[in-house]
């Protein structure tokens, strides 16, 4: 059962919410006083398709970064890169090119070209909904971590976000939504979770 965090009128506070179900409108459930209601589902940010040169020792390849529109993006900054049919690969942004220029910082709608150096990690990127926008995350780690539906993370600066998993979404097109369900991240293509 999908998980969302929400505002509740009777609790007067954000409190997680059961999905009962889900079409044009969302009923959900309040865990704490049990009542029930329609909301709006949440609205996913747009998705852009950003070039991106990866450079692995003496090699260079054009590749592409998926970033939501509005997300900003620094040097230093760890994404995830990728080609048509191939696996993912953990990048470290060097440098980031908008128009004939390189700055440090730019949304990610401006950029036309970001530089980039394969590092040995896995970047698993993450969205986090809390009610009312996404929270894009990326998370390193070893290719054969596993993340599971229900598990409760932590990530963002500091880990300073907790969020629980609600559902998986792999490579290959697949979707892991049952509590328990697990993925190692060399297989994961999203992970997206509400906020606790």
């Amino acid at each position: 059962m999908d998980r969302i965090m929400d505002y509740c009128q009777v609790c007067k506070d954000m409190t997680e919410h059961e999905v009962l179900s889900s079409s044009h409108l969302l009923v959900i459930r309040c865990n704490a006083c049990k009542t029930t209601r329609k909301v709006t589902p949440p609205k996913e940010p747009d998705i852009i398709r950003i070039k991106t040169v990866v450079s692995r020792e003496d090699q260079s390849n054009v590749c592409y970064a998926e970033l939501y529109a509005d997300e900003t993006v620094s040097v230093g900054d760890r994404i995830i890169a990728e080609s048509e049919g191939e696996e993912g690969a953990g990048v470290e942004v060097m440098s980031i090119e908008i128009g004939d220029k390189r700055v440090e910082t730019a949304k990610s709608s401006e950029i036309s070209t970001l530089w980039t150096r394969v590092i040995d990690e896995v970047i698993v990127r993450v969205s986090v909904h809390d009610g009312k926008t996404t929270i894009p995350l990326f998370v390193a780690c070893d290719g054969d971590e596993h993340f599971t539906v229900g598990e409760l993370c932590k990530g963002g600066v500091k880990g300073t976000i907790r969020y629980r998993i609600t559902h998986i979404k792999n490579r290959d097109g697949s979707i892991r939504k049952r509590e328990g369900k697990y993925e190692p991240a060399s297989r994961i293509k999203r992970i997206y979770g509400f906020r606790v």
